[in-house]
């Protein structure tokens, strides 16, 4: 099932695994004369090779009135085109012993293919024609409409807490389409007529509103006549793309509010504005984040969890967002504890890093924990393909894969205690009381 949030992948049995790139990733970057970004990483340690398209395009693209489409395109554009039959799709890479998902967030739309180095024709055929021959038609619109209402059932309306995200993101933003998440309205899918649908396409599915990646084992004298084949010959948009303008209204106050729900213990959500991942201030939060709860030994876990045992679980999530998002501390209460306590706790924590400086040694210990993180990501073929395509769009720099690290490291402990004192205030944030209903 192909999912909305942000995907942990994995590839079982081929063996595509890169060497960890401790050295830097070498690349080539160019654009066809139809605006389409391409970037290649040669590596020949394996006989493997992934093909990605990065559509920038998510859920704060959208009218809204009609949100969910970016999503629910995620779903249709697997249902085939002019030359490929539906359900095809899949069945010619998992033929060629290929596999390929995608994923689509607020800020974009992700496809790739992992497969075969000699199969590659394929990838950027079947690529290609999701860009220019996709079926925008009834039977497929309605099919993937009953697909992405029970991935809402599933993942979101029958679980615990699933909707909290929709909750909170309706109170931090009051006019950015970041006030909507990407799985959108069912309701709007519902209302959406055919034409809606095809204007959506030819509104962003278009090549300069596009990078196409490739990553592994390949001859970059032999697979550039491949891409010019394929792609050059798909018209541009002569339309501008897109982007939202909005500049929400700082909050001025702390807004609270509680939800009931179907869950048996009591959960506080704390969310806070922040700003873009491009703000030099959103890596010293990331490493803010981390610390807070990057794993069962930070401060958040060990405090609520271990030692004051009010919470069964806690941490901090940041949202890397294209334009400004939020960071979400919450707790899930222990059975017995009041929320009251859990957010008590909470404040206690965020106090502490405003407060006092981390200690030296638990700030190098982040340090060494972020960097093996950032190597763990350019570990594999396909961590770099996304990861190439990511800073090309949203910083407009693919080479920040080789020295976005230095940027971390430059963060200092009073970088630390400079964004909690400025961004993780009472007036900058959101809370959420989520309780059984019994207790209505």
């Amino acid at each position: 099932m192909r999912i909305w949030c942000s995907l942990l992948l994995c590839f079982l049995g081929i063996p595509f695994l890169a060497k960890a790139q401790m050295n830097p990733v070498k690349f080539e970057r160019y654009t066809l004369s139809n605006g389409l970004k391409v970037i290649l990483h040669e590596d020949h340690s394996t006989p493997i090779a992934v093909v990605s398209v990065l559509y920038h395009v998510g859920s704060k693209n959208e009218n809204p009135e009609r949100t969910g489409f970016a999503h629910f395109f995620e779903h249709l554009l697997f249902e085939g085109s002019a030359n490929v039959g539906r359900g095809e799709f899949d069945k010619y890479l998992s033929g060629a012993g290929g596999q390929n998902n995608a994923n689509t967030s607020q800020d974009r739309t992700y496809y790739y293919e992992v497969l075969p180095s000699n199969q590659l024709p394929l990838a950027l055929w079947l690529e290609s024609e999701r860009m220019l021959h996709a079926k925008i038609e009834p039977k497929g619109i309605e099919t993937q409409r009953q697909v992405v209402k029970e991935e809402r059932r599933q993942r979101i309306d029958n679980q615990p807490y699933g909707r909290f995200l929709e909750e909170m993101a309706l109170r931090l933003f009051k006019t950015h389409p970041y006030r909507w998440t990407p799985i959108g309205s069912m309701e709007h899918l519902d209302r959406a007529t055919e034409s809606d649908y095809v204007n959506f396409y030819k509104d962003f599915y278009v090549p300069n509103n596009a990078v196409l990646t490739i990553a592994g084992d390949f001859n970059p004298a032999l697979i550039k006549p491949m891409i010019e084949k394929y792609f050059s010959t798909i018209p541009k948009s002569t339309r501008p793309i897109y982007r939202p303008t909005v500049v929400e209204a700082p909050l001025g106050k702390e807004l609270r509010d509680t939800i009931y729900d179907k869950v048996q213990l009591p959960g506080v959500f704390l969310a806070y504005r922040t700003p873009a991942q491009t703000d030099p201030d959103f890596y010293a939060l990331e490493m803010l984040n981390r610390l807070l709860s990057g794993g069962q030994s930070s401060r958040i876990y060990k405090a609520l969890v271990d030692e004051k045992q009010v919470a069964v679980a806690a941490q901090s999530v940041s949202l890397p967002l294209e334009q400004p998002g939020a960071t979400i501390i919450l707790g899930i209460a222990n059975l017995g504890a009041e929320p009251s306590k859990v957010e008590e706790a909470l404040d206690f924590e965020i106090e502490k890093v405003k407060t006092a400086l981390v200690p030296e040694t638990e700030f190098q210990k982040l340090r060494n924990q972020l960097e093996a993180n950032l190597v763990d990501e350019n570990s594999t073929l396909l961590g770099i393909a996304e990861n190439l395509a990511n800073f090309e769009v949203y910083y407009g720099d693919a080479n920040l894969i080789n020295t976005n690290i230095s940027r971390y490291l430059k963060v200092t402990r009073e970088d630390l205690q400079r964004v909690a004192k400025k961004y993780l205030d009472k007036n900058n944030r959101v809370v959420l009381y989520w309780l059984p209903e019994q207790k209505q």
